[in-house]
């Protein structure tokens, strides 16, 4: 059970994430939904990744087959992940700054009505 724990809570974390998009009445508090459901691909990395008693893969100090080690691999991806998180929140904040500068609201519902 408990090697399925991370991924349980990825599952929790997106799902609560979705309904927060799905409820959510500002565009700014959709875009903090989004990021929590980008944080949950980070949980699912990390149940990827982990193994019990495995150590940094750093191979300067190691014999071979001495230790078991994490797989880097997944490190990047989280790392990467995490980036491009950052980069897209980023990209939809300055948007929404926008948004308001232009048409004086963040609602979606107010944004639909707009023409041209």
């Amino acid at each position: 059970m408990t090697a399925a724990l991370p991924f349980l809570a990825a599952g929790w974390v997106l799902l609560i994430a979705l309904y927060g998009l799905v409820t959510s009445r500002n565009l700014i508090h959709a875009i903090g939904c989004l990021a929590v459901a980008q944080s949950s691909t980070y949980l699912m990395l990390l149940g990827v990744g982990y193994r019990r008693g495995a150590t940094a893969p750093v191979y300067g100090d190691l014999e071979t087959g001495s230790r078991p080690v994490v797989d880097p691999v997944v490190q990047a991806l989280t790392l990467t992940d995490i980036v491009v998180g950052a980069t897209v929140t980023a990209l939809l904040l300055a948007l929404t700054i926008q948004l308001r500068k232009r048409h004086g609201t963040v609602d979606p519902q107010a944004l639909t009505a707009l023409k041209g």
